[in-house]
């Protein structure tokens, strides 16, 4: 177990997100403090949480400790990103002292048991995820935004059917990662075994505001969705008028044909 700090001291806290996937499984064979998630004990004196959906929330670990610790990772990142998304957070441990988060973001504990740093872990790596499906979403909807202009101003040439099926399934794929693998809205399952920190799980989600980048995403993840679906039935039925149109050309093309030989007859 990690032991209960006995004097006052801080702890460095770097958020990184690594890939798309990260098999803990593989660590949880090793000696582990504790699990879901799972966090082990990282560099001389500090401790790391890792997360299934690719991010790693390391404590106390200084650059040198850092580098060798992720690189000890690097064959369990599946499809790893070429620039790694990173956070920053400060834990001040004080003995005796209320769980808080105070006006900068330092997070005061009392201790540093697995629990608490489990949930601290949890919050971050919701935090960083969040950012990084932000992002991600801003371009798509950035991308979506002058095909919709198109539409208004009654052009459609423009409009491509595989564009439109690329931005169709970028949207489906960030909702499955964030519903299916991050389950931002859902309540840690340290709360299980330690109740008593939901109010600090309460203060942290404030803080970072998880729940209102959540719903904001949520709400650009449908426009995007409901405006590229809206386009690509626009195309397909233009795609069918043309058909039509291309069988009445050949119907009529015939009929001349018809109308000739029946002059020459």
């Amino acid at each position: 177990m990690i032991q209960t700090a006995i004097v006052s001291h801080r702890l460095s806290v770097q958020v990184l997100l690594l890939g798309e996937r990260l098999d803990t499984k593989r660590l949880e064979e090793g000696v582990v403090l504790a699990t879901a998630p799972l966090i082990i004990r990282a560099g001389r004196e500090g401790f790391a949480v890792l997360f299934r959906y690719g991010v790693a929330v390391l404590f106390g670990l200084d650059p040198m400790e850092e580098a060798v610790f992720l690189a000890s990772l690097g064959k369990l990142v599946a499809d790893p990103l070429p620039v790694q998304g990173r956070d920053a957070a400060v834990v001040q441990i004080e003995p005796g002292c209320e769980d808080r988060v105070d006006q900068s973001g330092t997070v005061f504990l009392a201790d540093a048991s697995p629990q608490h740093l489990q949930l601290i872990a949890e919050v971050l790596a919701r935090d960083l995820i969040l950012t990084h499906y932000e992002t991600r979403i801003a371009k798509v909807f950035d991308s979506v935004e002058p095909l919709a202009l198109s539409l208004s101003r009654g052009s459609l040439r423009k409009l491509k059917t595989k564009e439109l099926l690329s931005q169709i399934g970028e949207v489906l794929l960030a909702e499955h990662r964030m519903v299916g693998r991050v389950e931002l809205l859902e309540s840690p399952e340290v709360l299980w075994i330690k109740p008593e920190l939901e109010r600090l799980f309460i203060r942290l989600e404030r803080e970072y505001d998880l729940s209102g980048r959540n719903r904001a995403l949520d709400r650009k993840l449908e426009v995007i969705s409901d405006t590229a679906e809206t386009l690509l039935d626009l195309i397909q039925t233009r795609s069918s008028m043309k058909v039509e149109w291309y069988i009445v050309g050949l119907i009529l093309f015939e009929i001349m044909i018809s109308i000739y030989e029946m002059a020459r007859g």
